[in-house]
Parts: C-alpha cells; structure tokens; sequence
C-alpha cells in the first residue's frame, strides 16, 4: 500500500532528499510512500541523478516549487519510470480538472511552451525513487518557465492533495488488479 503525506513546513530540495527512507526518517511515514512539500529548488551538479543534466552542465533552480518525492520498496528502476510517467499523466489530469491545458512529452508537462515541471527516477540500494517538481513561481529558473502561480492554481496544498489522493488511489487499484487475477496454463 502506498502512503502519503503533505509536509506543511517549506523544505529546500537540494537532491539529498532524493534518498532511501527520507520520507520515514524525517516524518515518520514507513514503507512506500509519496510526500508533497513547498520549497525552493536548488540542485548543484554534484547532486544531480540526471547524468544528461550533468554532461550539458544544467543544475536544477527555482525559487519556489510544489514537490513529491515517491519511493518504493518493490519496483525495480525499469517500473519505476513507468510509475514516473504515470504520475506526470495523473498530474496532468489533475491540472484538466482545474481547467488547464498542458503537453506531456515523456516526463515533462508544459504550459503555452515553456517548461512547468522537473522529474527523475532513481534506483538506492533499497528502493526505487522518484523526485518531480512542478514550479510554482517563474523565478529562479536558469530558463523561461512555467508557473501555477501563472494558471491561477493559488492553493497548492490542496492541488498537491487533490494529486497525492489521486496516485495513492491508482497504486492501490493496480495492487488489486495484479491479485484478483487467476493465473493461466
């Protein structure tokens, strides 16, 4: 089963969270779990799990942005992009229902052109790990991006709410529908 929770404190996401039992061993929440957090985003290339990011020397920065952090205990890297691009299609449904529009190219959204998320799936030595990020202001950034500031999306704990129920939802549903199935011959 798939926990979630919503940090309420503003956390600067430098990469370092992007490690096993990060969400268990600062709130308490063990197992597979997905946390949602608002923070400014600074990742220096020392940091970085995205070697292409690092060999085209682009750090990641933004001055304030809505972020999760997913990790499982059960997937290997492979299922974990496919959980990855699950996430960015349940996000862009969420972002349809408050009437907005975005492209989804792999794992990138992006409004009227210019880039409105990061996301990176990583593999530890215990789990599977997801970091993805959606900007909430367009500041900060080393290039034009997009904001849900610019959307109208004003409350983002409850948009980041409406998200964490929605994947948390289709990780159980796809729990059921590997067990309820007989196997065949």
């Amino acid at each position: 089963m798939m926990k979630s929770i919503f940090i309420d404190k503003e956390i600067t996401y430098t990469g370092k969270e992007l490690s096993p039992h990060w969400i268990y061993k600062n709130f308490n929440v063990e197992g597979s779990a997905v946390a949602a957090f608002i923070g400014p985003v600074r990742v220096n290339l020392s940091e970085m799990v995205d070697i292409e990011d690092v060999i085209n020397n682009e750090p990641i920065s933004s001055d304030k942005m809505l972020n999760f952090i997913i990790e499982d205990f059960e997937i290997g890297l492979y299922h974990m992009v496919a959980v990855q691009r699950l996430f960015i299609c349940i996000i862009k449904e969420v972002l349809e229902e408050y009437g907005v529009s975005v492209k989804r190219s792999g794992d990138d959204l992006f409004y009227q052109g210019r880039k409105l998320s990061v996301s990176i799936a990583t593999k530890s030595i215990t789990s599977s790990l997801i970091h993805t990020a959606l900007n909430i202001v367009k500041t900060g950034a080393p290039v034009e991006i997009s904001s849900l500031e610019e959307m109208g999306i004003a409350d983002i704990k409850e948009f980041a709410l409406s998200i964490l129920k929605k994947i948390t939802s289709e990780i159980q549903s796809m729990n059921f529908a590997k067990s309820k199935v007989r196997g065949v011959f």
